[in-house]
């Protein structure tokens, strides 16, 4: 049955995860749903759902959930108002959007009117935040943050995800405008460099900062070619002021790539940004 602790401070976030009982998205077996304020905790809904559809023992070797634990449970027509209640008008983060997905797919099937709401990927999120990570799945995540995880517990998953961006934020200072602004564009054309300058013949490979920005327009008008990465002819690693991985860039592979070189002999610099245009102004 449906259980809920409800505080009614105004959430900055929520977080909503759902199992499924098959493979029809639509199937919803379990809801929970995580409100977040200033990184706190300040409510959790879960229940289970009668799917009004089959379980497929796949399904069920994930979550654990039968038909025998859904009966005299609500519906998802049923619950649709609360859920409505706690989503809508509001930032609805989701690990992945499969939920997003079941949860318009299963309005349309019980006659519901989809909910309305700005969703946030914490996939996507965690993806930029901690790009060292071989895989961003929630366990993962969870092992890798230090979190308290029951894995594909609607509520424990969200409880995740919502520490996830806690977690991002505190770690890269970028508030939720930022998470959901979209990812700025790396892939644009790189300034020619000019034909004279202080740093005429570097070959630059900027991390946190796209090639055709300004920071690489102004290492190219010094005379630096920008390179795509770190590759066996960069000659400097500059790292952007704005890069959004807060104390762990050290992590990432292309910082990893250029020490690596480093320790096998290359002469390739790296520098901060700031320390950067201060050499290039004496």
């Amino acid at each position: 049955m449906p259980t809920s602790s409800l505080n009614e401070t105004d959430p900055d976030f929520v977080v909503v995860d759902v199992e499924t009982a098959c493979s029809r998205v639509s199937s919803i077996c379990q809801i929970g749903i995580v409100g977040f304020k200033n990184g706190i905790e300040t409510f959790a809904y879960e229940t289970l759902i009668d799917p009004l559809d089959h379980f497929s023992s796949f399904n069920t070797r994930i979550h654990g959930i039968t038909s025998d634990h859904v009966v005299g449970a609500p519906t998802f027509g049923d619950v649709h108002s609360t859920i409505n209640a706690h989503l809508a008008g509001r930032i609805t983060v989701a690990h992945s959007f499969f939920d997003k997905g079941a949860l318009g797919a299963a309005c349309a099937i019980h006659q519901r009117d989809v909910i309305g709401t700005t969703w946030l990927d914490s996939v996507r999120v965690a993806k930029r935040a901690w790009p060292e990570l071989p895989s961003h799945r929630l366990n993962v995540l969870s092992k890798f943050l230090g979190i308290r995880h029951k894995h594909h517990d609607a509520l424990s998953d969200a409880r995740a995800a919502g520490i996830v961006i806690v977690r991002a934020i505190e770690h890269t200072g970028m508030g939720l405008s930022g998470w959901l602004a979209p990812a700025r564009a790396r892939r644009g054309p790189a300034p020619k460099a000019a034909a004279d300058g202080p740093l005429k013949g570097e070959r630059v490979a900027l991390l946190g900062a796209a090639r055709d920005g300004k920071l690489a327009r102004c290492l190219a008008e010094a005379g630096a070619r920008i390179m795509s990465g770190v590759g066996t002819t960069t000659t400097m690693l500059v790292i952007s002021d704005d890069q959004p991985f807060g104390r762990f860039v050290s992590g990432h592979a292309e910082y990893r790539r250029a020490e690596e070189m480093r320790k096998q002999g290359a002469s390739i610099k790296i520098v901060l940004e700031t320390e950067m245009l201060t050499r290039m102004q004496r």
